[in-house]
């Protein structure tokens, strides 16, 4: 997942334009707690979004990271953290 410019509507905090993140195959992905939350208390109605582009790529292989990127400063190790909100919200 990559941002190019704009805001993600999915991670709208912390995810800022030339970023991007790897969801390996089978592992967590979505909308941050707080976007969750906020979409699920939104009135259901349609919602243009623009000013952004974002884009995905998939893939049915697993992905393998080198050590050189496993070891960059740029490496956000908290990352799994803004799922925190939607876990205690289905405990």
């Amino acid at each position: 997942m990559g941002l190019i410019y704009g805001t993600y509507d999915a991670k709208q905090d912390g995810f800022v334009p030339g970023g991007s993140s790897l969801h390996n195959t089978f592992s967590a992905h979505g909308p941050d707690a707080k976007t969750f939350e906020q979409a699920s208390n939104a009135q259901l109605k349609p919602a243009k979004i623009e000013h952004t582009l974002a884009f995905m790529f998939e893939s049915r292989f697993t992905y393998q990271t080198t050590k050189a990127a496993m070891s960059s400063p740029s490496l956000q190790k908290d990352y799994l953290e803004c799922w925190d909100g939607i876990k205690k919200r289905f405990k």
